[in-house]
C-alpha cells in the first residue's frame, strides 16, 4: 500500500497527526487530509516536505 503518515512540525519537532493518509488537498486556508478509513482533518498549514520512500508527509503550521 502507498499511504503515508502525516506529521505537523511544531517547535522543530514532528508530531504524528494522521496515519494512513491517502489524500492531501489544498483548500482555501490550508490542507485537508483524508485517510483510507474516510477520516478527514483540516490543518492551517502548508506542505513542508515529503519523504516518499518512508511514506511521510511533513506539514508546517502557518
Amino acid at each position: 500500500m502507498c499511504e503515508a503518515n502525516a506529521y505537523l512540525i511544531e517547535k522543530d519537532e514532528p508530531r504524528l497527526v494522521m496515519e494512513a493518509v491517502d489524500k492531501v488537498e489544498p483548500v482555501e486556508d490550508g490542507l485537508r487530509l483524508e485517510n483510507i478509513f474516510g477520516e478527514q482533518k483540516f490543518f492551517k498549514a502548508r506542505i513542508h516536505s515529503l519523504s516518499l520512500v518512508e511514506h511521510k508527509v511533513f506539514l508546517a503550521a502557518d
